[in-house]
């Protein structure tokens, strides 16, 4: 189990050290849906990092709402940037940048809010997985 933790905790460090790559290095200033995005994957890379090192294997339960939450705004950020329809749904905008800004657009699909929901959703799939499996050697 701790390997499943560790690579969760692996996606969680490349996100946080991606997202600070693009603010910090890049100066890309980011909008208001990447800092909620931003304040959930964080905390991720400490918990996890602590888990990893303590072998604690007991976490997932208590910071699984983190990824599902971080996909749900991923993709309404995603979407938000790719549908008409979804871009006019509210005001987005945080210091200037508005939500539907492209920094990157790689393939034609691949964005900044693809990237953190790929992230997302790894690290859920693998807290999945270990729930399961945890409940089948329980039975």
């Amino acid at each position: 189990m701790i390997n499943s933790i560790r690579f969760a905790w692996i996606v969680s460090v490349v996100a946080t050290l991606g997202s600070l790559y693009f603010s910090e290095v890049l100066g890309w200033v980011p909008c208001i849906l990447c800092w909620y995005q931003r304040i959930l994957m964080y905390p991720m890379s400490i918990i996890l990092g602590v888990s990893v090192y303590k072998n604690d294997t007991k976490v997932i339960p208590y910071i699984l709402p983190l990824p599902i939450i971080g996909l749900c705004i991923s993709t309404f950020h995603y979407l938000k940037q790719h549908l008409p329809s979804f871009a006019e749904i509210g005001s987005c905008e945080f210091g200037g940048v508005s939500c539907t800004t492209d920094y990157i657009d790689w393939f034609g699909f691949i964005t900044i809010p693809f990237l953190a929901g790929t992230a997302f959703l790894l690290i859920l799939i693998t807290f999945i997985y270990e729930l399961k499996k945890n409940k089948k050697k329980s039975e």
